[in-house]
């Protein structure tokens, strides 16, 4: 498994683990990394995942506005958590990190998906990122 995958995959249990909780994920993420240097079968936390998860906690109240905005027939709080935190984890990659193409991380989202959500949560991810892909441009403009 290519490290970025491996890290998108941490990603996602920290904000999954926070949504979970109802804990805020800096907290979850800080929790994972003293887990981390205390337990040698912790793996550490790497420097993308440890991007990701600060990134999205920067944008969350963006990301949220976006999902509720976009998600045909699902408000934000009845979406299955998985898929929550699959596509605000994919929103974040997809419209604030600038080097990661936009097709790997609507790709990377929907095989989290896959592996951890229900068997319609991959093509419920692909389009709404898909879809934000789409305003990408204007989502930026208007973030700024």
């Amino acid at each position: 498994m290519a490290a970025r995958t491996k890290a998108r995959k941490r990603a996602f249990q920290i904000l999954f683990e926070a949504d979970q909780r109802g804990a805020d994920v800096q907290s979850v993420l800080a929790d994972w990394m003293r887990h981390a240097r205390t337990d040698p079968r912790q793996p550490p936390v790497n420097e993308y995942t440890l991007q990701l998860v600060e990134g999205y906690a920067d944008h969350v109240n963006r990301i949220d506005e976006l999902i509720s905005t976009y998600a045909v027939d699902w408000d934000l709080d009845r979406m299955p958590a998985a898929d929550r935190s699959i596509v605000r984890l994919g929103a974040y990659e997809l419209l604030w990190v600038d080097d990661t193409p936009d097709a790997v991380a609507i790709d990377e989202a929907v095989q989290l998906a896959k592996e951890f959500s229900t068997d319609d949560s991959p093509a419920f991810v692909n389009g709404l990122l898909g879809r934000f892909k789409e305003l990408k441009p204007s989502l930026r403009r208007e973030a700024q």
